[in-house]
């Protein structure tokens, strides 16, 4: 009888021991998820930052330019403001007497439509 409990006995840490070491698996297992999780979220906000920063210079450098291209837009509004002054100055007085001569005469004329009964 001392033999078959000793077998039971040796069953029964075999087991314990077995426990300890699946438990010490699933310990290192979820260690394992948690660091990578962490280096995962350190890469991610690596990157993040380094996209932010790129994004700044690409803004940085286009925004020089878009000063640019209003300042040019400017220009080219005003050169046109002047031309355009510049032709009513010019047409003004020449517009105005036809404006004035075509309403001052008039001509009397049927409209091809009545009908003269």
């Amino acid at each position: 009888m001392a033999a078959s409990n000793s077998g039971i006995n040796t069953l029964l840490d075999a087991e314990k021991e077995a426990s300890k070491i699946v438990q010490k698996a699933r310990q290192y297992r979820v260690q394992r998820l948690k660091d990578a999780r962490a280096e995962a979220a350190k890469e991610i906000e690596e990157l993040k930052a380094s996209k932010a920063e790129a994004f700044k210079g690409f803004e940085a450098e286009h925004a020089g330019s878009s000063d640019q291209t209003s300042h040019r837009v400017e220009v080219e509004t005003e050169q046109k403001r002047v031309e355009i002054e510049a032709a009513f100055a010019k047409n003004r007085d020449a517009v105005l007497q036809k404006l004035l001569e075509t309403v001052y005469t008039v001509e009397p004329k049927i409209h091809p439509n009545a009908r003269l009964n």
